[in-house]
Order: structure tokens, then C-alpha cells, then sequence
């Protein structure tokens, strides 16, 4: 047998082996063609082992990604690099302005500094729980550990979708527990001390919106004086407004439920008329917003915290809770007061009234204890009246 016939042998393919052969630095290769391009011309993957059988392993793993359809495309991007032009091309025109500042700041000042060098189709499992680990280190707390993970698994999730990993490493890692924060609320008698002590402040209405409506402080911030109608009594919140780095950003609501029309009593509208009396006095006739800041545009949360909301607590002695617990004083005192459920749900906007019931859960107990009073004071009355009753 002749040399060059040897050497035919020893490249040739066995049955089902596909393009298989030794290359001259004594490594195997296989090669499979995976589809063909535009203009007929085949497209092929080429793997590469030590030996003959490894480089048979990997044939067949490459054969059955083509066929199922799970085969990934060869990227060299790194996980920086995929997750900008997510955020960017993917992320940014599905969700609100205000979501999208929260993303970008995490993926550029959590994320990628600690793996956004490693290649997206190397990234592991050991590489992210590396990555919550020095976010641990670094003092974040565990809730905002756990945001980063969310966003993570969003961009991991459209990248598997894109075939350009074949798996998610994240679905493997858990983020840190986050503890169970205390939802902080006003009871009836701290709501009305509140209110006392705001009603020398130029944002009374605000805020008592704010504590009959359960209103969202961006949807509060949002609110035009054409959302109101004060001849029937409601209003309707068609938009929020924030500011992002320094920005005014008009956003819809946050969710489908959060458009929505709510009934305000007369105390309110009266609260609503005088405070656009007192705007008028400002020389904010032509100003499109309820509650707007002296050069007429929507407030600053941080000067409403600072110059209103916690002076107001402080003078009133009131435990220092956050604005958004005025949303939380709200729910609780309609559902202290046996207000359906349901219709709490409705006037916070919440999706479904297992949301509503979810979050409000320790509220549940005096509520089952009004109920079993109550029955107990109907099936613990005179037969004998009921009775004449149902024959009357």
C-alpha cells in the first residue's frame, strides 16, 4: 500500500461520521454543514478535540443543535457589549423612561464592572454568583442585588432567544434573599394629624389626595386641571411625571389598570378648588399642572420631600415614613373601613384584586375579626323577630 493511500485512509469518514480528519498539528476537526446563504453557498461549523472520539462527541451535539434548532450563532461580543445594545435596541422601546434609568444604572454601575469583560457565550453560572458576591462586598443592599439579577435574566432570556447562547446561566443561580420590609402606615387618627398639619401647606390638596386616592406620587406629579371633573366628582390619571437626571419625563401610566378614573368626595373637590385659587395668586393661570413648582413645571421630588412632605411629618410628630406609605395609609384605611376590595383595587390600579390582597395582607386580621363579629351579632338576634319579618 502506497503512502498516499494510507493517508486517504486515515482521513476518511466511517459510516455517519460526518467530515471528519486529523489535522497536522494532531488535533481532530469535524465539520456539518448548517444551512446555506442567500446565494446557495453552504454554511459550515467546524469543532475541534484532542482525539478522534471527542471530536465525534462534539459532531453529534452540533448535529442535533442543527436539526432541533437550538443551534447558537458564533459571537465574540462580551457581556457588556450584549447588554447595551440590548438595553438599547430591545429594552428601551418597551418600557417606561423612569425603568429604563433604572436598568442603565444597573447594568453600567453593578453588572458590568464585575463581568461585563467575560464573553457572552462563556458567561456561567459561577461567573454571576461571583458577580452578587462582590455586589455583597461592596455594601448593595439585597434588594437591589436581586433588581440586577431580574434585569439579568431578561437580557439572558432574549439572548437564548436569539440563539446566541444556547442556555441561560442565570436560571442556575439564586439572587440573595431580600428580607421582608415592614410596610410603614398612618392609622386614622395619625392620617388626620397630617392632614391638620398640612393645611397651612401650599400641597394640602396633594396630599390629601394622596391619602383618599392612594394616587402614586408620579401620577400626583402628572395630574393636569383637565383630568378633573369637578362636576362629577373624579378625576383620571393618564400619565406620570418624573424627573430622570435632571429631566422632566412624561410617561403613561405604569401599568394598562393604572389608567383609570377615581371618585373623590366633596371635601376633596372643595381642597382642589381652593388650592386653584391659591395657583392663580401665584400667577399660574395658564399652567397646565395641579400641583406645579413656582416656574410652573411639575415638582421636583427631591424639593417636595425636603421643603413639604418631611417638615410637615416633623411638625406633626409623626413617624418619618416615605411618600410613597401615603399610598400604603390609603389602602389600609379603605380596607379598615370594609371597603371592597375590589374597589380598592380599582382606585390604586393595581392589576387584580390578588395584588391588592397580596400586599395588604396584615390588614386581613382585624378585617376577619369585624367579620365573625358581625355574624355572630345577625345569627345571635330574636327568632322570633326575624320570623314576623320574613312572614311580613
Amino acid at each position: 500500500m502506497t503512502t498516499a493511500t494510507r493517508e486517504r485512509k486515515k482521513h476518511r469518514r466511517g459510516n455517519g461520521e460526518g467530515s471528519v480528519f486529523e489535522r497536522s498539528d494532531g488535533r481532530w476537526a469535524a465539520c456539518v454543514t448548517i444551512g446555506y446563504s442567500e446565494t446557495g453557498k453552504q454554511l459550515r461549523r467546524t469543532v475541534y478535540a484532542p482525539t478522534k472520539r471527542q471530536v465525534l462527541v462534539k459532531l453529534s451535539e452540533l448535529s442535533h443543535e442543527n436539526v432541533t434548532g437550538t443551534l447558537t450563532e458564533p459571537s465574540t461580543a462580551t457581556v457588556a457589549e450584549y447588554l447595551r445594545d440590548w438595553l438599547k435596541n430591545t429594552a428601551k422601546p418597551l418600557i417606561r423612561a423612569s425603568t429604563y434609568s433604572n436598568y442603565r444604572n444597573s447594568v453600567e454601575n453593578h453588572i458590568v464592572p464585575v463581568i461585563g469583560g467575560v464573553r457572552l457565550k462563556k458567561l456561567s453560572p459561577a461567573h454571576i454568583q461571583g458577580l452578587y458576591a462582590s455586589l455583597l462586598t461592596r455594601g448593595l443592599q439585597a434588594r437591589t442585588i436581586r433588581n440586577s439579577h431580574i434585569i439579568l435574566r431578561k437580557a439572558l432570556a432574549q439572548a437564548v432567544r436569539w440563539r446566541f447562547i444556547n442556555r441561560d446561566p442565570s436560571q442556575e443561580v439564586k439572587s440573595p434573599a431580600v428580607p421582608h420590609r415592614e410596610m410603614q402606615v398612618l392609622d386614622a387618627q395619625q392620617a388626620r394629624a397630617f392632614l391638620a398639619e398640612a393645611k397651612g401647606d401650599r400641597l394640602y390638596a396633594l396630599y390629601l389626595l394622596a391619602i383618599t386616592t392612594g394616587m402614586r406620587e408620579g401620577e400626583l406629579s402628572g395630574l393636569q386641571w383637565s383630568d378633573i371633573d369637578f362636576e362629577g366628582k373624579r378625576l383620571s390619571v393618564v400619565r406620570t411625571a418624573t424627573h430622570i437626571a435632571g429631566t422632566l419625563t412624561i410617561d403613561a401610566p405604569k401599568t394598562k389598570r393604572s389608567r383609570r378614573t377615581i371618585d373623590v368626595s366633596g371635601t376633596v373637590v372643595e381642597a382642589l378648588h381652593e388650592h386653584r385659587k391659591a395657583m392663580l395668586r401665584e400667577g399660574l393661570a395658564g399652567c397646565l399642572w395641579v400641583f406645579p413648582s413656582g416656574s410652573g413645571q411639575p415638582l421636583r421630588r427631591t424639593n417636595l420631600h425636603r421643603h413639604s412632605f418631611k417638615p410637615i411629618l416633623k411638625a406633626a410628630e409623626l413617624p418619618n415614613i416615605r411618600f410613597h406609605d401615603l399610598r400604603h395609609t390609603a389602602a389600609s384605611l379603605m380596607l379598615t373601613q370594609g371597603i371592597n376590595p375590589k374597589v380598592v383595587a380599582e382606585r390604586l390600579g393595581h392589576a387584580s384584586i390578588a395584588i391588592t390582597l397580596d400586599v395588604y395582607s396584615h390588614v386581613l386580621p382585624s378585617m376577619q375579626q369585624d367579620a365573625a363579629s358581625r355574624l355572630d351579632s345577625l345569627l345571635s338576634g330574636p327568632i322570633s323577630s326575624q320570623i314576623a319579618v320574613k312572614q311580613a
